[in-house]
């Protein structure tokens, strides 16, 4: 079953980091790994007018949100923003870092905190961060060209999607 998914990122620093994870699955033969649909259209979105209806557009129908992690993620609001109504929505969530993917102008970046630390939740009476709910990879040391579509179904399934 394909998935509608979700790609939560820092723009301005990642997106030619982003466009080679988003589009990893392309360049393979067909029946090598599950398509995903990513639901995200954000080459349109340049202002922030209207950007939490966007996001909540965007969200409306998937099942998983990948929060790709490069250096700048975890500071930037609307990243934190989605995590939070992905979390809020009962989506799956998980984390890839991306920072040693290498951007064709810059090259490989530094390791960025991981931005599903900044949210908790209260259980039993203690603090418990999403990046303890959620599990989170290194797409270059984890292989995450064979691997995005099992971790995409695994964040579905763990979500009850």
């Amino acid at each position: 079953m394909a998935r509608k998914v979700f790609f939560s990122f820092h723009y301005d620093r990642d997106v030619r980091r982003v466009v080679q994870v988003r589009n990893s699955w392309v360049v393979r033969s067909k029946g090598d790994a599950q398509p995903f649909y990513d639901k995200a259209v954000w080459e349109t979105v340049k202002r922030k007018t209207g950007i939490e209806k966007w996001i909540e557009g965007q969200l409306n129908g998937t099942s998983v949100t990948v929060v790709l992690i490069g250096s700048g993620t975890y500071n930037r609001p609307w990243v934190r923003h989605e995590i939070k109504r992905s979390y809020e929505l009962g989506k799956g969530i998980l984390g890839i870092y991306i920072h040693n993917v290498k951007d064709p102008q810059l090259g490989t970046d530094s390791k960025g905190m991981n931005p599903l630390d900044y949210w908790e939740i209260t259980r039993n009476g203690s603090k418990i961060p999403l990046s303890s709910l959620y599990k989170t990879y290194d797409w270059v040391r984890d292989d995450g060209y064979t691997n995005l579509a099992s971790w995409i179904e695994t964040a579905a399934k763990a979500a009850g999607r």
